[in-house]
């Protein structure tokens, strides 16, 4: 049986940091300002984050692939947790073409800009007349560039329809943008669809139709519902940044007075 450290009887800091160290392979300043801050927060920290680590549903480098989508995600960019993973990617055995393809894969959340917003403005176009009410059929070049979509991606969803009918052009760029990773792509199906779900499951995103899509395609594609939860495991650790980061910059105050960086 797994030994939870944060039930551990009379646990000292330097055992907290020993055991983090064994489970998750580093240590940063970051980690070492909160258990200097306070032990029994990074207590709670470290059990909090290792649930994925320990129950060991998904290799270590899949969960830093993960991590990585959901801290270099446009909606996070936290880049100390960028860096960390991707350096704890390319330890565990990930190549740089895999790394890269995750970054790739985060790129396409920008279009959800245009799914939410192109719905949005449809409607007023239709309520104030600018377009009709009934959406005309797709033109040819429309209907072939949702079949090369829903050739390589493997599913249409109606969300692209409005860019589709909208903005054709823009929805040919995205095509081939989205799609390079699966034309030319590494990792497997599921895996790519496993970073879908960390930023868009993630709470500075919360893309609820991109979820519930990318759920299915993942379990079309193999993923077991185990996977899919280490997958949410993961991406509900997005909070712990910001108690790093606050617990940094105490530790930096500490150090250097209050007033320090006013008087630079």
């Amino acid at each position: 049986m797994t030994t939870n450290i944060t039930t551990a009887p009379a646990t000292s800091p330097n055992q907290l940091r020993v055991e983090f160290e064994r489970l998750h392979g580093d240590w940063d300043e970051r980690l070492q300002a909160l258990l200097d801050l306070d032990p029994r927060m990074f207590a709670v920290h470290a059990g909090l984050v290792g649930v994925a680590h320990r129950q060991g549903v998904l290799s270590e480098k899949i969960r830093h692939l993960v991590h990585l989508a959901v801290a270099a995600a446009a909606t996070h960019l936290y880049g100390p947790g960028t860096e960390r993973h991707v350096r704890g990617a390319l330890k565990a055995g990930a190549t740089e073409h895999e790394v890269a393809e995750v970054l790739q894969l985060c790129g396409t959340l920008g279009i959800h800009a245009h799914n939410v917003g192109g719905a949005i403005l449809e409607k007023v176009l239709r309520e104030t007349g600018n377009i009709p009410q009934e959406p005309a059929p797709l033109s040819e070049r429309q209907q072939e560039l949702q079949d090369l979509f829903t050739a390589r991606r493997g599913f249409w969803h109606e969300d692209f329809e409005q860019l589709l009918r909208l903005d054709p052009d823009l929805f040919e760029a995205y095509c081939e943008y989205s799609g390079l990773p699966w034309t030319d792509g590494v990792l497997e199906p599921k895996v790519k669809e496993f970073i879908y779900i960390a930023f868009d499951v993630a709470a500075t995103h919360l893309h609820r139709p991109g979820i519930e899509q990318h759920f299915r395609n993942a379990l079309r594609h193999g993923a077991t519902p185990d996977e899919l939860l280490a997958v949410l495991q993961i991406a509900s650790t997005l909070g712990t940044h910001g108690v790093l980061e606050g617990a940094l910059t105490m530790a930096l105050v500490r150090a250097h007075g209050a007033d320090a960086s006013e008087q630079e």
